[in-house]
């Protein structure tokens, strides 16, 4: 029995978005740029999906612009927003993810803007006090938090930040990509500057993503060397991969509110078993629905011994997940979200993440499984 529970890493193409995606692979190999008949049909295609993808978030599909995926979509927002703003003061959190935290600590190491990261608590949750109180005393500033977290699963509230973050007339940028195709996002109501979306989170392609440009910024391009994307990303746009993109976005909207049920449904009865079965366990993170990602699931074992060999065993019992400890060794290897939140270094931590793929007899399986390596102490 192979079981998949990796989905806050990758998710697996749903049949749908193949279909097109082989279409479009077979019928439309002209290049968007070129201006005859071939090229013409690939530049609707990847039009008819910005458009598709700019009705769903309701916004205009020319704040819609595809790049790579979610890492390139973070860094060009951020990087691009600093320089054509003047912003020389951002503020995060220290459980951000890497594409994030990176990108503005090199900044702040090349001396381009000071840095401020906001106050977690042992749950994870962001201190939005401490996000006021920043503001209040800094120039113009750049705010990057992200909705969810992609190792907690920890939910922030973004129409509040929003809010904050307007009444200091602050940029605010969200890493929007555990959430983009599991929750909606109405970006006629938000007041947001930057969102970002990568395909392969929400059973679309890897190597394709958009960011939302609210159209009262105008900012440079971070790749050159094309007129692709209105002048603002150089390179041959991915066509098939858009098609593909705009196709899972469609049918995750088209399906949320059910995926959403069951996919809960299966978190919450994961977290009873667990607790039956292993009456020691917790969970790093929130995990009441209304605070946390129905996708993710991270859990703090009291098997200690088992530390380094937790993922090898669950993976040569067929079990894929992700996970990391705390890591006290004060090397770099573990988790930086679990260090920020004072986990215990001592219990191995693994991050179950969820799709509507997943069944609960898979996770009964799991369940047995770590019971039984717990148990073997």
């Amino acid at each position: 029995m192979h079981i998949y529970l990796d989905n806050a890493a990758t998710t697996p193409l749903d049949p749908e978005v193949i279909e097109v995606m082989v279409q479009t692979m077979q019928n439309e190999y002209g290049n968007p740029s070129s201006i005859h008949s071939h090229g013409r049909q690939a530049k609707t295609i990847v039009e008819k999906a910005r458009k598709t993808i700019a009705q769903l978030l309701n916004a205009a599909p020319a704040e819609i612009f595809f790049t790579s995926g979610g890492t390139e979509a973070d860094n060009m927002a951020i990087v691009r927003s600093i320089e054509a703003f003047g912003i020389t003061h951002a503020i995060t959190s220290p459980i951000e993810h890497h594409a994030v935290l990176h990108t503005l600590e090199e900044l702040a190491k090349t001396g381009k803007i000071h840095l401020d990261l906001l106050r977690v608590d042992d749950k994870g949750n962001i201190d939005l006090t401490h996000l006021e109180e920043l503001l209040a005393h800094n120039p113009r500033t750049l705010v990057s938090l992200m909705h969810a977290n992609n190792e907690l699963g920890n939910l922030t509230d973004i129409q509040r930040v929003s809010e904050i973050c307007q009444q200091y007339q602050a940029i605010f940028h969200s890493d929007t990509v555990q959430t983009m195709g599991h929750y909606p996002h109405n970006l006629s109501q938000m007041k947001i500057d930057f969102i970002t979306g990568a395909g392969h989170k929400f059973h679309g392609p890897k190597g394709v993503g958009f960011l939302y440009i609210n159209s009262n910024n105008k900012i440079k391009p971070l790749i050159f060397g094309g007129a692709q994307e209105r002048n603002m990303r150089g390179g041959t746009e991915n066509v098939y991969g858009i098609a593909g993109l705009a196709k899972a976005l469609e049918i995750a909207y088209r399906d949320m509110e059910q995926h959403q049920s069951y996919i809960q449904g299966l978190k919450s009865y994961m977290i009873e078993e667990l607790t039956k079965a292993i009456p020691t366990i917790q969970f790093n993170g929130n995990i009441e629905p209304q605070q946390s990602l129905y996708t993710v699931l991270n859990v703090s074992l009291p098997c200690t011994n088992m530390s380094d060999m937790l993922l090898f065993n669950l993976d040569i019992s067929g079990i894929s997940a992700s996970g990391g400890s705390a890591c006290s060794s004060g090397s770099d290897i573990g988790s930086h979200v679990l260090r920020a939140i004072q986990a215990d270094p001592d219990r191995p931590s693994v991050r179950f993440s969820f799709s509507k793929n997943n069944t609960k007899e898979e996770i009964d399986h799991v369940v047995a499984k770590l019971k039984e390596i717990c148990d073997s102490e």
